[in-house]
């Protein structure tokens, strides 16, 4: 099973969360609100995603990297992949 769905009631909520930042967001631009709320809803997002992220990518190294059945080929071979996401996110 798949550590997502193993936490997945805990991830929607995670989601759920930045979906109303995230409209939010858009309220406060459409609104025309002040550039520093504008700024702090931003920073609020970033850090929002950040979190899933770090979530994500924890569950993923334990279930996947640290996986006692998995072969060494499957681990480097999965490891490879995680870098080019985190690559990908830092970018």
């Amino acid at each position: 099973m798949s550590h997502t769905l193993k936490d997945q009631k805990k991830l929607l909520a995670r989601v759920r969360r930045i979906k109303g930042q995230t409209e939010s967001l858009e309220k406060a631009l459409v609104g025309g609100e002040e550039c520093l709320k504008v700024l702090q809803q931003v920073a609020a997002v970033r850090g929002a995603i950040n979190g899933l992220m770090s979530e994500l990518l924890e569950g993923h190294i334990r279930e996947h990297l640290m996986n006692p059945h998995a072969s060494e080929q499957e681990r480097n071979a999965d490891m490879e992949q995680i870098i080019t996401v985190v690559r990908s996110y830092m970018k």
